[in-house]
């Protein structure tokens, strides 16, 4: 069997991008909850507040899938303190076009030091140079104003926003902000 494509970790000077895995439960629920006033507007999988068996549950299948080839669910530490101190992956991975969706969050207390933005980078920067993506993306709210400018200090260029594109989460129409890197060839 060839080896896995996408590696468990990737470091840069100041985080570590980690595929989750089983017994991450504890750590996520933690971050989780504790970041809830600012996560759940966004996110609709922290709208009811997890349990820590609902957060081990999700490493497991995250784990799962990315053994499969299907789905990066990725926890960024802090290398100086070595919390978790946010989220990202890669998501409906298109091995044939080979194109990757990134998503992203950032946890109470650690926005604002570039660290999210860092751990971004780095795993667009691995499937761009190393999983020979032709194209990175990212969608996020037109309101989200704090996740469409990590997305550009994150490299990605503004595609388009699309109006009235899907429902956020109190079931109103909202407009979404396309982002995309893709390679330097």
């Amino acid at each position: 069997m060839p080896p896995h494509p996408v590696p468990e970790t990737i470091e840069t000077d100041r985080v570590i991008v980690r595929t989750a895995m089983p017994g991450d439960g504890p750590i996520f629920n933690r971050a989780v909850l504790s970041s809830l006033p600012e996560l759940s507007p966004w996110l609709g999988w922290v709208r009811t507040p997890p349990s820590m068996e609902d957060s081990e549950a999700s490493c497991r299948r995250a784990y799962e899938k990315f053994l499969a080839l299907e789905d990066m669910m990725a926890f960024i530490f802090s290398k100086e303190d070595g919390e978790l101190i946010g989220g990202s992956g890669l998501h409906y991975m298109d091995w044939t076009l080979r194109c990757f969706e990134v998503g992203y969050w950032g946890r109470t207390g650690y926005v604002g030091k570039g660290l999210i933005t860092e751990g971004v980078r780095a795993l667009a920067d691995f499937a761009l140079d190393g999983l020979k993506a032709n194209r990175v993306f990212l969608t996020t709210d037109n309101a989200n104003m704090r996740s469409w400018r990590l997305a550009e200090r994150a490299g990605f260029e503004l595609e388009g926003i699309l109006r009235n594109e899907r429902l956020d989460l109190d079931g109103k129409p909202r407009d979404t902000r396309v982002y995309a890197r893709v390679p330097n060839r």
